[in-house]
């Protein structure tokens, strides 16, 4: 008896719908090549060097929404979930893929120091998270994975509960698009 007296005080818990969200992140992974080049970087004249070096690296991007701006509301057997547009949570290089044979040198290029390297740590990563940003098969396929399990909850728990409920979106600006689009599993990547 215990058990079914549990069942009926299962209920939809928007703190869990929330956390939900917060877990319902896309993670991609790159692999990916910087290339550095400063003209004239030393000497005078016609003993003028540039600076040119390529640096490969790994890292991931972190794709999701921000559930600060959303808001869940029940209501008998109706929710209603506004949903902000997905967006880059985050972008982190792999330190680890970064070692001595990640950086090659051009033939006759100044002198290479760590300040350049991290310049053009710091360029290649803006650079990948301008990209991911403007991705919008990307934004769009962690936007409807959010809205996915959201629906596959509120199904579940209306199930254990003998309950149909019927959920209402509310699209913040840029959300609508996103739940609209087609996308292809395959096509959800990050090009250079």
């Amino acid at each position: 008896m215990s058990c079914a007296k549990e069942i009926k005080n299962i209920a939809l818990e928007t703190s869990q719908m929330k956390s939900i969200c917060e877990l319902a992140v896309m993670e991609c992974y790159y692999h990916n090549v910087a290339k550095y080049k400063e003209e004239n970087a030393t000497g005078i004249l016609w003993w003028e060097k540039d600076r040119h070096f390529w640096m490969e690296y790994a890292g991931v991007v972190t794709i999701g929404v921000d559930t600060s701006l959303m808001n869940i509301e029940v209501k008998d057997e109706n929710v209603t979930i506004t949903i902000p547009p997905a967006k880059v949570l985050g972008c982190k290089v792999d330190e680890t893929t970064l070692t001595e044979d990640s950086f090659i040198v051009a033939q006759n290029s100044a002198k290479v120091e760590a300040e350049h390297q991290t310049e053009a740590f710091k360029s290649a990563k803006d650079k990948l998270e301008s990209e991911a940003k403007s991705n919008f098969t990307l934004l769009a396929a962690a936007q409807q994975r959010v809205q996915k399990l959201l629906e596959d909850y509120v199904t579940n728990i209306g199930n254990s509960v003998g309950k149909t409920y019927k959920i209402k979106w509310i699209y913040l600006e840029g959300a609508e698009e996103l739940n609209k689009a087609d996308v292809e599993p395959s096509a959800s990547a990050i090009s250079e």
